[in-house]
């Protein structure tokens, strides 16, 4: 890497689609931001906005056959605007990989040993991992010189206590088929967690934090001086709050019930748990704004949707506040954390024999700065955070290069 090299690359690819950002990481400047979706259709749509120049977003559409086309595109958009891969100031693509098992806790520079291990995981992470690795290679057939980093969901738990990440079922069973609990959106537990400690102008290693990040997949986290003890998502990104399409913590003779009773296959209840349960199983919506329109009109359905996944947000953070035994912040993020306030007022409403209350003022505050909505005499502090997973990925991706 030559001394002028400060730009990387974070790639995020999905199954159908790939979600990029250039980051100067000498100032922490986004250059580029952008997403290719639909890929393998013929109504397939890249969208780009070239923040460097302060130039106008870009979208074209039409048929991207594959991923390696979808890159490829990106490339040219990129050069368009004089930031091309082929730029020596480029140090490093990194890679968000959901799933890295026990092996990688840390970022990691990919190369063929690796890719075989995430190749390995892909049982644990099936609809995540194939998709992950297809956007490797296509980067690594583009800029085969280039440092390409791994950086994994899971790696922030890993630091989670044996009791903690073990289930109770049979050892041995457990360990042949690497049945426990990983946990996932660790790059936003990570980041959330230490920019809370910096808005209580605390080192993160003396800060006990509840991470409560609620996006249409949903985790909690908790997270003591910096260090990850327990989370909400276990073997897969299943496990535990009411999601937007899934159920979290069930019991799982449910699924043996389906299996016997409605001659479900596992698919069938796989699809069911995943992708029709959540919200949008128990009112027909997963986006919470129409949640919250639809019981401002006296919809029942909708109002019980929203108690059932409340009362499950609640139920976690009185877990993690036992877990943790002193907490000084509880913190909401990602879409719907960020944005909707109800949920914020509800999660807390009640809870305040263990110091937590919401301002109504503040927090009917829209920002996209880390901000305080707990009122001064609280015990312990309530934030709104924003995350910034991309960042994330892009700082431990340049750590590890320039190290």
């Amino acid at each position: 890497m030559t001394a002028t090299a400060t730009r990387v690359l974070v790639l995020n690819s999905g199954s159908s689609s790939v979600k990029y950002q250039l980051l100067d990481m000498a100032d922490g400047r986004r250059l580029a931001v952008g997403l290719v979706e639909r890929i393998g259709e013929e109504n397939s749509r890249l969208v780009h906005t070239p923040l460097a120049t302060g130039g106008e977003k870009r979208e074209t559409e039409g048929a991207i056959a594959d991923h390696e086309t979808a890159l490829k595109a990106v490339a040219a958009e990129l050069s368009a605007d004089g930031l091309g891969l082929d730029s020596p100031q480029l140090a490093a693509i990194g890679h968000r990989v959901v799933h890295g098992g026990l092996r990688f806790t840390e970022p990691t520079v990919i190369d063929d040993a690796v890719l075989k291990e995430i190749e390995r995981l892909v049982p644990v992470a099936p609809l995540h991992n194939p998709a992950n690795i297809t956007g490797i290679r296509t980067a690594q057939a583009l800029r085969p010189d280039l440092p390409q980093i791994a950086v994994f969901d899971t790696a922030f738990h890993s630091t989670m206590p044996e009791y903690a990440a073990r289930y109770a079922i049979d050892v041995e069973t457990a360990d042949a088929h690497r049945v426990r609990r990983y946990g996932f959106h660790g790059t936003s537990h990570a980041y959330v967690s230490r920019r809370t400690a910096a808005l209580l102008g605390q080192d993160p290693a003396e800060v006990n934090v509840i991470v409560l990040h609620l996006g249409n997949g949903a985790s909690a986290s908790a997270v003591a001086g910096g260090r990850c003890v327990d989370t909400s998502m276990g073997l897969t990104p299943l496990e535990g709050l009411v999601m937007g399409t899934r159920s979290g913590d069930i019991d799982p003779a449910v699924t043996f019930h389906l299996k016997r009773v409605a001659g479900m296959s596992a698919d069938e209840i796989d699809e069911l748990l995943n992708k029709k349960s959540g919200l949008l199983g128990l009112c027909g919506d997963n986006d919470m704004r129409e949640i919250r329109r639809r019981i401002d009109e006296g919809d029942e359905r909708a109002a019980l949707a929203f108690d059932i996944y409340i009362h499950r947000l609640k139920k976690y953070i009185g877990a993690y506040y036992a877990v943790l035994g002193r907490v000084d912040a509880v913190v909401f993020t990602a879409g719907v954390g960020e944005n909707a306030a109800p949920v914020r007022e509800a999660a807390v409403a009640g809870l305040e024999e263990l110091g937590l209350a919401v301002d109504a003022g503040l927090n009917a505050v829209r920002s996209d700065e880390p901000r305080l909505i707990s009122p001064e005499y609280a015990r312990v502090a309530v934030a709104v955070v924003p995350t910034d997973e991309e960042l994330e990925i892009a700082q431990q991706t340049y750590a590890l290069v320039s190290a």
